[in-house]
């Protein structure tokens, strides 16, 4: 009896669909003798449903990020990232943060409209807002459902600051309007680059834009005038780890005007999940890899505490501030300048009354 099935799923990062931590039951793939494990379909498809949220701002009041307030138009992402730090989040929704994760996605159709309805409040206080922070809000859905597009319109209709994190050339597509936003200082990038290394990218998050691709993103952006951010994260322990200062050279050759990194998390179901992935993909490795991340966690797979989840300590992970901060000043990145806010104005929450 196995958590996996026979074959690992074509195209996908997760390699089985634990059950997730709220569920009351279990389920396990077992051979009956009659051969029906190797005719399964080795290729899921994506299923899209609706996600009937009545709002569409989350805020937090966590001292580990840079924002108070973020986005997500969708639930689940496709690109398949085996790392992802929200797989877990898909067991609220009684699904697994494995397969389903990356499979069965939840999207806002009327976001866009919620959004308008929550800016046009006479309590709301405008600050920068974080689109697409547990999900990336440019995953393969985005380029027929537009979800995205139409939130940035309505951002720009009311002169709102945005930022974006994201790891899909998708992003160039809306690059009228992030424009027109930076013009003003009202919109900021960060494009997520875990490695350079094209064959580790292709099953670390395998429907994701290739590296060399990001790259060109961020020549594009930046040309186009909108300041861009690059975000290493995760950094693996001896996977990635040895890439950092390539990275941050390519990075600010592209143009980039400010960086940083996240030491990878894995809480919850992750650890499975990914310890699953380094069985597969790096076996010579994944000891020594899981060793370097527990001396970084305290001798755990993870830590959930602010002010240690995102960098880790100890030895391990001083060395890595210390390499990072010390490529980060000889490239001279200039940094990223703070988005206005005081250029905001409340939107007609019901537009179509304009005609009358």
């Amino acid at each position: 009896m196995s958590k996996r099935p026979p074959l690992p799923p074509r195209g996908r990062g997760a390699l089985s669909n634990p059950d997730n931590r709220y569920s009351q039951f279990s389920s396990e793939w077992i051979d009956d003798g009659w051969g029906s494990l190797e005719q399964l379909e080795t290729k899921i498809p994506t299923t899209l449903h609706v996600d009937a949220s009545r709002s569409v701002i989350s805020y937090n009041q966590s001292p580990d990020i840079p924002f108070d307030r973020s986005i997500n138009p969708y639930r689940g992402c496709e690109h398949g990232c085996v790392y992802c730090f929200a797989r877990p989040t898909h067991a609220y929704l009684g699904l697994s943060p494995g397969l389903d994760f990356e499979t069965q996605l939840f999207y806002k159709p009327d976001a866009a409209t919620l959004l308008r309805k929550e800016l046009s409040a006479r309590n709301y206080t405008p600050a920068p807002i974080a689109l697409g922070i547990n999900t990336d809000a440019y995953q393969p859905a985005e380029k027929k459902l537009r979800i995205t597009r139409e939130i940035l319109e309505v951002l720009a209709e009311c002169q709102h600051p945005v930022t974006i994190v994201t790891k899909s050339s998708l992003i160039e597509r809306d690059m009228d309007i992030l424009e027109a936003l930076a013009a003003k200082n009202l919109a900021s990038i960060a494009v997520s680059i875990t490695t350079l290394d094209a064959a580790l990218a292709r099953t670390l998050e395998p429907r994701a834009a290739s590296p060399q691709r990001r790259m060109e993103t961020i020549r594009r952006l930046t040309a186009a005038g909108i300041p861009v951010t690059t975000l290493i994260a995760p950094l693996i322990p001896v996977l990635t780890d040895h890439e950092l200062e390539n990275i941050l050279t390519e990075i600010r050759s592209a143009g980039a005007v400010d960086a940083g990194y996240v030491l990878l998390r894995l809480p919850h179901e992750l650890k499975e999940l990914f310890r699953d992935w380094l069985a597969q993909h790096a076996p010579l490795k994944a000891e020594h890899v899981m060793n370097r991340l527990r001396d970084c966690r305290g001798g755990s797979d993870y830590q959930a505490e602010f002010g240690i989840r995102m960098r880790g300590r100890g030895i391990f992970a001083d060395l890595i501030a210390q390499r990072f901060h010390k490529a980060f000043k000889r490239l001279e990145f200039p940094g990223s300048e703070p988005l206005r806010s005081d250029l905001f104005r409340r939107p007609n929450p019901t537009p179509q009354l304009d005609l009358f």
